[in-house]
């Protein structure tokens, strides 16, 4: 340090040496130490604006993009030569008037995640551009091809900072969707150009209608052939009337986009040159948020991350005031309880995927904060005096609910490293503190009750608890009943269903529903498709999404959300087939599963370990039926001249978890391992099951 110091003061100082000393000798006009300073951060700011510049024009669009400035007048040398050599730490926060906060909202498959790409990529935020969907981190986000987190991520445009939320599109997920709603001023809405407002676009336009916010209405996918945009328009208009919106919610701008191809325009004959006019719209239209500077620092915790390095992250919105590196603050729940108290470690913001570290956090920004290992998402972090909390949206209930157990059967501990109820149990409560949705209630002897919107939601739990090494046996799905207040009737949980299947099916489809007690509401027919609408029993959709799948040959899309709680409809009837039940523990042989292809359709090959009480089939018939699938040909002495025929099985059909979950019955468990999906009856000893159904019968 004390060499470029030196370094820097022969600019302004010449010396004149001597024996003994070095005497200094002023230049006449030579410049101030601080004038040289201030020159050398003037050159280094305008090379980075330069190499940005030659960047950004490079790419094809023109970019304003602000890059980090400091005002050095006032300051001592000291200070100047940190922000010099760069000891000084960055700050990226803006003015309140400079930031806007918006989510983008949309039905599932509607183009939201990849509307994200564009926006990162066209306003220089984000480099890559061979890597697509680059908010879905999670492993099951890539494979599935689908949002299943709310994520946050900023980028910097036309002297603006826009925070950005990427949410789900599915029904299971709407939590995600409710949670962040909180901390936005403005919400981008998405409606494919073909299909129009689906079941979820209602649910997530509601949900903002709701809490004030602004929409701007984008029309994606223009690059179809198969587009209706004045139908939609007219669609999205309706839409808007029925949810209640104000006037000025009714006075929505309305831009055509493909984001796939990275254009949006403002007029259908505009050229279609870039993104930007998009980001225009979200600056002139989403106001900046509405916040009390002057007041105690208080943030609502919305999301959770976790750091190897700093633990866990509690990221929101700041409602008010400000807050640096070492403030100490409080945690209060949503009816005031203390929950612990801390001082802040780090501050940290998202640009693009990269997380940065902030010096301090502004009213009005999005912003995450360690320090604080035990803050939830709903929880309120904030100064001392800071005594009531943030009000947080409630959530829609949870209509479905499946047990987990502990893996009791004879292959338990085999493949799993994390086996007991105590595991489980520390699993499940980690879920419940970033999962709004969910639910958990202990039953007792290793068992939990846990509550979510639907099967895909519990499914992707369940996918991820088996990749973390855990074995855990769950029970078949069940509806989440109530009672009526005042007349204490049952009610159950019904859903609007919207599915869109070739003209040729429909018939099939509505006879399947009306089989299980659902209404035809409403039937629009269009270029040889059909939409069916439906209100549905929520038990009623249990299983139903693999038979519309081989009842429509694959063409049907089916859609589901939860509408309202409407009296107990009565039993439905029974269609499920029997199952074919493994006698005896052992691996299966080619001989004996040859003798039982007629019987139905087998979920296991040969040389498959088995154990008595595991389910290997499904029967053709209504009844379950025990067989032995591991016996082999006995050997005899007994020669012929004919050459025997080799024998040839027919694949078997292998489960995946969605499907277990569809087709397991009441008296059934889905065994899951790292490496195995199990169907088993919850019964192993097959004398008691067929005792347990003589005394049915009696009964």
């Amino acid at each position: 340090m004390n060499n470029l110091v030196r370094s820097l003061s022969k600019k302004c100082v010449g010396y004149t040496a001597n024996a003994t000393t070095a005497n200094p000798v002023v230049f006449n006009g030579a410049r101030s130490f601080s004038s040289v300073v201030n020159n050398s951060l003037n050159i280094k700011q305008q090379k980075q604006q330069n190499q940005y510049e030659n960047s950004s024009s490079s790419s094809g669009f023109r970019v304003s993009r602000p890059l980090a400035t400091t005002n050095i007048f006032g300051k001592s040398n000291v200070e100047k030569m940190n922000l010099y050599f760069g000891q000084q730490q960055r700050s990226f926060s803006s003015s309140i008037e400079k930031i806007r906060n918006v989510a983008i909202i949309a039905h599932v498959d509607h183009g939201k995640t990849s509307l994200v790409d564009q926006l990162l990529r066209q306003s220089g935020t984000l480099k890559d551009e061979q890597t697509e969907r680059v908010m879905d981190s999670n492993a099951l986000e890539k494979e599935r091809g689908i949002t299943i987190m709310a994520k946050c991520t900023s980028l910097s445009y036309s002297n603006h900072k826009l925070n950005i939320v990427d949410t789900p599109g599915h029904g299971d997920f709407g939590g995600e969707v409710e949670r962040v709603l909180s901390m936005v001023d403005g919400v981008v809405l998405l409606v494919d150009a073909t299909e129009g407002p689906m079941a979820q676009t209602k649910f997530v336009l509601s949900k903002a209608l709701q809490a004030g916010l602004r929409p701007i209405v984008v029309i994606n996918k223009m690059d179809r052939s198969t587009i209706r945009v004045d139908e939609v328009e007219s669609e999205i208009f309706d839409l808007f009337a029925t949810l209640g919106a104000n006037d000025d919610q009714l006075n929505y701008p309305t831009l055509y986009a493909s984001a796939r191809q990275g254009w949006a325009v403002k007029n259908r004959n505009d050229d279609q040159k870039g993104i930007l006019p998009l980001l225009d719209t979200i600056i002139d239209y989403v106001k900046h948020p509405k916040v009390e500077v002057d007041k105690p620092f208080s943030m609502l915790v919305t999301n959770l991350e976790s750091d190897p390095f700093v633990g866990r992250i509690v990221t929101g919105k700041v409602y008010s005031g400000k807050v640096k590196i070492g403030t100490p603050l409080r945690v209060i729940t949503n009816t005031g309880q203390l929950v612990e108290e801390g001082k802040v470690t780090k501050i940290f913001a998202r640009r693009g995927v990269e997380r940065l570290t902030l010096e301090e956090g502004e009213a009005g920004d999005i912003i995450g904060i360690a320090g604080f290992p035990t803050a939830t998402v709903t929880n309120t972090v904030g100064d001392a005096t800071v005594a009531e909390p943030i009000y947080a949206q409630p959530i829609d209930p949870p209509v479905l609910s499946m047990f987990f157990e502990v893996n009791n059967s004879p292959f338990a501990g085999k493949e799993g490293t994390q086996l007991t109820s105590l595991k489980i149990k520390q699993r499940l409560m980690k879920e419940l503190e970033s999962n709004v949705s969910m639910q958990v209630q202990f039953q007792g002897e290793g068992a939990f009750e846990v509550k979510g919107r639907g099967e895909l939601q519990l499914g992707i739990l369940l996918e991820n608890m088996r990749r973390e090494g855990f074995e855990v046996a769950v029970s078949q799905p069940r509806v989440v009943f109530k009672k009526d207040p005042e007349t204490g009737a049952t009610l159950e949980p019904q859903e609007e269903v919207i599915i869109d299947v070739d003209a040729e099916y429909s018939g099939v489809v509505i006879e399947k529903l009306s089989k299980r007690k659902g209404d035809l509401i409403e039937m629009k027919q269009s270029m040889g498709k059909a939409r069916l609408c439906f209100m549905v029993p929520s038990r009623g959709l249990i299983g139903l999404r693999s038979e519309l799948i081989n009842d429509t040959k694959g063409t049907g899309v089916f859609n589901h959300l939860f509408h309202s709680y409407i009296p107990h409809k009565g039993p439905m009837a029974n269609m499920e087939k029997g199952a074919l039940i493994s006698m005896s523990e052992g691996v299966t042989s080619s001989f004996a599963l040859s003798g039982l292809e007629d019987r139905g359709i087998l979920f296991v090959g040969p040389a498959v370990p088995v154990y008595g009480g595991m389910i290997i089939g499904e029967n053709s018939k209504l009844n379950d039926l025990d067989v032995n699938p591991v016996k082999t040909k006995h050997l005899t002495n007994m020669r012929t001249t004919v050459k025997e025929e080799g024998i040839r099985l027919s694949p078997p059909k292998v489960l995946k978890l969605e499907e277990a979950i569809a087709c397991v019955k009441d008296d059934e468990l889905i065994e899951i391992t790292p490496k195995s999906i199990r169907l088993r009856k919850r019964e192993l000893d097959i004398g008691k099951r067929q005792k347990a159904a003589r005394d049915k019968k009696q009964f």
